[in-house]
Order: structure tokens, then sequence, then C-alpha cells
């Protein structure tokens, strides 16, 4: 197997987190495409979930809770993770594909400094191929310039779904972190990417 890391990536998954949440979406019969319309019922679950067990945290801390914080927080989580699932969603290999197909999978990790984003799913080779470019093309550029570009050629673009757009709106306007894992296997038309996004606290 051939692992490659880029970026930011967090790769611990539980260690030493307080709280985590892991969804699973199956492969199989319906295809990932079809459930869209889900994404932002889960991305909805998942904010909602940070919300409970932050609030119950600094309830049990006795630390002052502040709501407008802490509503914006939630919204920031519910669009990073709405955004990811989509990603997920497009470019998920067929299950026609190959019976090794990897199923998309969201795992969210509550820390007490920080919250992390993990989501893995399976793409095959060509797309795996070009998210590596746009990636290496992020590292290595401005990432403000990048997005004010991305936007302007977006509004004349008839196919916008692949500028990753949503990947640098998180970097520049919620101040996340990203980095990225493929995990390729030889003779396999198939590479597991996983992205994570991580979101500093300041308690």
């Amino acid at each position: 197997m051939t692992i490659e890391i880029y970026g930011n990536f967090h790769d611990s998954e539980q260690a030493d987190c307080e709280e985590y949440l892991s969804i699973k979406f199956s492969p199989s019969r319906l295809p990932l495409k079809k459930r869209w319309e889900n994404n932002g019922l889960s991305a909805d679950f998942v904010a909602e979930y940070f919300k409970i067990f932050y609030v119950s945290q600094q309830e049990e801390e006795g630390d002052y809770i502040d709501e407008i914080s802490t509503e914006n927080l939630r919204n920031s989580i519910k669009y990073i993770a709405n955004e990811l699932l989509e990603n997920a969603m497009k470019f998920q290999a067929p299950s026609t594909h190959s019976s090794n197909l990897t199923a998309a999978r969201i795992f969210f990790s509550l820390y007490h400094d920080k919250l992390v984003f993990h989501i893995t799913h399976s793409v095959i080779s060509q797309h795996a191929e070009s998210f590596r470019i746009f990636i290496k093309n992020l590292l290595t550029h401005d990432p403000q310039e990048l997005y004010v570009e991305t936007m302007r050629t977006s509004v004349l673009a008839e196919n916008t779904h692949r500028s990753g757009l949503g990947l640098l709106s998180m970097i520049c306007d919620y101040n996340a972190k990203l980095g990225w894992k493929f995990e390729s296997i030889a003779d396999s038309p198939l590479v597991t990417v996983t992205t994570t996004v991580t979101l500093e606290i300041n308690n």
C-alpha cells in the first residue's frame, strides 16, 4: 500500500478526544449521489451533537456560556460537515466499480481546544490525481488569492462542482486547517482519500 500525506493532516481519530461521532454511508444499493438531499440533515445532526456536548462541558466546568459564540461555532460545523459530505457524495466511486469499495464515513471528534472532522471515501484514480493537483496548488499559493480567483471563475463556469471553493472557504472564512491522506494499492483502480479539517476553539 502507498500512503501520501498532504497539508495539516490530523492522523488520529479517537486519541485523547473527549467525545466523538461517526456516521457511515453504505456504498451498496442506493448510489451515494442520490443521498445529497440528506447532507443537510446529517450536517445539522453533527452540529447539534457538538452544541449539546460543548454546552454541557462548559456547564460542568462552571464556565461562562457565550451563546452567540456557541451558535457561531455550531453554524461553522454545519457548513463544514455539509461541504465535506457533498464532496464525498460527488466523488465517491460507484459501487459497481470494485467489490473493495470503502464506505463513505464522517468522523467528528471533540477535544478541549479543537474540533476535528475526518471524512473518508473511495475515488477512482483519475479523480484522485485531479484532487492531488488541486491540493498541491493550494499548498503552494496564497489561499486568499486562490479563493477570490476561484469565486470569479466559478461565476462564469457552467460546472463548478470541482472548483474546490468549499475547501477554500473553510480555510479563508473559518480559519480551518486542512490535511489529506491518499491510500492506494497496486493494480487497484480505487484510491481511499481521507480529508481532515481542524477548527481551534478559544475557551
